[in-house]
């Protein structure tokens, strides 16, 4: 995976509904910084934000059963988010799959491509 690559997935990453607003700013921070002297730093703070924000599997399945999540989805959008989570973690998964977490993911994989 290249750079390139990875650049647009940190943008997936922070277009995402499910991008939290610190992810988002962190994020954007990165991509300000291409190409400057700043740039490593901004990646190695990207990288840790990642690292804070990313949903393990162990968190998404009791958040995706709680009221919580009945409370935003609705009961039969919360039952759907409950059965995919059981899901995941049935197939081995070890994080969210969402929007963010998919791309976060990715992007910690290849952290060393950021870090060049």
């Amino acid at each position: 995976m290249g750079k390139q690559t990875l650049i647009e997935k940190a943008k997936a990453m922070m277009t995402a509904p499910s991008c939290c607003p610190e992810l988002k700013q962190a994020t954007q921070a990165y991509l300000d910084a291409l190409g400057t002297a700043d740039e490593k730093i901004a990646a190695k703070n990207l990288i840790a934000e990642i690292s804070e924000d990313i949903t393990a599997i162990e968190d998404l399945v009791p958040f995706a059963h709680s009221e919580i999540a009945i409370q935003i989805f609705g009961a039969e959008g919360a039952k759907k988010f409950a059965d995919h989570a059981d899901e995941l973690k049935a197939s081995g998964a070890k994080y969210c799959d969402c929007g963010a977490c998919a791309p976060a993911l990715e992007i910690l994989q290849n952290k060393e491509i950021l870090l060049a």
